[in-house]
């Protein structure tokens, strides 16, 4: 039974979707971690310093 590009164009769409979904999720907990804020109150204050 040959694949027909309905069934592999959903399933392009469902991975692409779950993937792209999956990253944004990592992307978001990774910016909101404790952890990682000195990092990135040290970035936001760069342009301010004068050395």
């Amino acid at each position: 039974m040959p694949v027909t590009y309905d069934l592999a164009s959903r399933f392009a769409q469902t991975s692409g979707l779950l993937y792209f979904v999956a990253l944004f999720a990592g992307t978001t907990l990774y910016a909101l971690w404790p952890r990682n804020q000195g990092r990135f109150d040290a970035a936001a204050r760069l342009p301010l310093d004068e050395e």
